[in-house]
C-alpha cells in the first residue's frame, strides 16, 4: 500500500457568532482551514485537517501551513501510510518543526490505518471509554453581561463546562468571571482562560479577587516562569495550554507542580501520533486533560473525538466540538454535539466522508 497522490484544499469556515475574540484584542471572523487528502494505490483515501486560530495566537498561520505541506508532501509519495512512525520520521527528516502541517498528514494516515484494519481510529488509539465525551463551550470575549448571557444560552443547550475568554483589563475580567459564575449551578465547570494575556501582577489581582469562586485559571501569562509564579500564589485549580507542546515541556511543568490539568492541541503538538504520546504520559502522571485543537471543522472534530473517547474518563477533563461553532460543514459523518457531549464515530477510520462540493478543487496536488 503506497501513497500515490496528495491533494491540498483550502476552505473558509465562517462562525455562527460572527466573530471569535480573545486576549489582547485578538479576533477572527472567518477561519482559514486546510484539508489534505492522501490517495493510495489500492483506491483508499485518508483525510486530515489543520486550522490555526488566526496568525497571532501560536507561531503558525494558514498560508504557512500550506507552504510547509509543499515541502512535506513530495517526501511522502510512495510511503506506506500504515507505518505511522515511519511516516513521521520521514516528515521530521524532511522539515524541522512545523507541527501543524505534520498534524494534517499524520491525521490522514490514521484515517487510512483505520480503514485498512476496518477499525475506528479511537480503537487504534486505545479503545472506547464511556458512551460519550463531555464538551466545553468557549465564550468569546465581550462585555461581562454579554458573556454571562452566552453562558446561560449554551447551558440551556446542554453544556456544563465553559471556557471564558479573559486576559484583558483585570477589573473587567473580574466582572466577567463573577457574571459568568452567577449564571452557573452545581456541577458546572468554569475556566477563566487568559490565553497568555495578563502580566503577572494583573494575574495575581484577578486570582485573588475570585478566590471565593469555583473557577479554574488557565494560562494567565505568556512565559512559563510567569505562569509558575502565579500558580504558586493561586489557590484555584490551574491549567496550562500554550506552553505545553511536547514531552519536555510537559515533564518540566509536572516536575514543578505548575498545573492541575493541561490542554493537548493536536496541531500544536504535531498530530494524533504525538498527542497520543502526551495523553498516555498524562495518564501515567495523573494529569487531567482537555483534548482539542487550535480550531477546525468536521475532520478535526472527528480526530479530537477519537483521541478523547480513547482517553480514560478519570483523566478526561473535557474536549471541543469545533464543527458546532462554524456555519460550513466540510464532511459527513463527523461527531455532532448532543446535550453538551459528543461521541467518536464507530465507522472505520475517522468515519468521515468529505463534501466534495465544499472542498472544491485542490490548491496543490502532488503525484508519484
Amino acid at each position: 500500500m503506497k501513497i500515490i497522490r496528495i491533494d491540498v484544499f483550502q476552505v473558509d469556515l465562517p462562525l455562527h457568532e460572527g466573530r471569535y475574540s480573545w486576549a489582547g484584542g485578538k479576533s477572527v471572523d472567518v477561519f482559514d482551514s486546510t484539508v489534505v487528502r492522501l490517495v493510495c494505490d489500492n483506491g483508499l483515501t485518508g483525510h486530515g485537517e489543520v486550522c490555526p486560530l488566526g496568525p497571532v495566537y501560536l507561531p503558525v498561520f494558514a498560508a504557512g501551513v500550506r507552504a510547509a505541506l509543499a515541502e512535506l508532501a513530495p517526501a511522502l509519495l510512495g510511503a506506506d501510510p500504515r507505518g505511522i512512525d515511519t511516516v513521521y520520521l520521514t516528515m521530521d527528516q524532511t522539515l524541522k518543526g512545523q507541527p501543524a502541517a505534520k498534524s494534517a498528514l499524520d491525521m490522514a494516515c490514521w484515517d487510512l490505518l483505520g480503514q485498512v484494519t476496518e477499525l475506528p481510529v479511537h480503537a487504534l488509539l486505545g479503545g472506547r471509554f464511556g458512551e460519550s465525551v463531555s464538551l466545553y463551550r468557549a465564550i468569546s470575549q465581550d462585555r461581562p453581561e454579554a458573556m454571562a448571557a452566552r453562558v446561560a444560552q449554551y447551558r440551556a443547550e446542554g453544556y456544563r463546562r465553559f471556557q471564558l475568554k479573559v486576559g484583558g483589563d483585570p477589573d473587567e475580567d473580574i466582572q466577567r468571571i463573577e457574571a459568568a459564575a452567577a449564571a452557573l449551578t452545581g456541577g458546572d465547570i468554569l475556566v477563566a482562560d487568559a490565553n497568555t494575556g495578563w502580566l503577572p501582577h494583573q494575574a495575581r489581582r484577578v486570582v485573588d479577587a475570585v478566590r471565593g469562586l469555583d473557577v479554574y485559571i488557565e494560562q494567565p501569562c505568556l512565559g512559563y516562569e510567569e505562569c509558575l509564579s502565579v500558580r504558586r500564589a493561586c489557590a484555584r485549580p490551574f491549567v496550562l495550554d500554550e506552553f505545553i507542546g511536547d514531552v519536555e515541556s510537559l515533564l518540566r511543568a509536572q516536575r514543578d507542580g505548575a498545573m492541575d490539568a493541561v490542554n493537548i492541541k493536536l496541531s500544536k503538538v504535531g498530530g494524533l501520533t504525538r498527542a497520543r504520546q502526551l495523553r498516555d504520559l498524562c495518564v501515567s502522571l495523573g494529569l487531567a486533560m482537555t483534548i482539542e485543537d487550535s480550531w477546525g471543522g468536521d475532520i478535526t472534530t472527528a480526530a479530537i473525538a477519537a483521541l478523547a473517547h480513547s482517553t480514560p474518563e478519570a483523566f478526561r477533563f473535557t474536549a471541543t466540538d469545533f464543527n458546532s461553532y462554524v456555519t460550513r460543514s466540510i464532511a459527513e459523518g463527523a461527531p455532532q454535539r448532543s446535550e453538551g457531549t459528543f461521541a467518536a464515530s464507530r465507522a472505520s477510520g475517522l468515519g468521515i466522508t468529505p463534501r466534495e462540493d465544499v472542498l472544491g478543487e485542490p490548491v496543490m496536488r502532488f503525484r508519484v
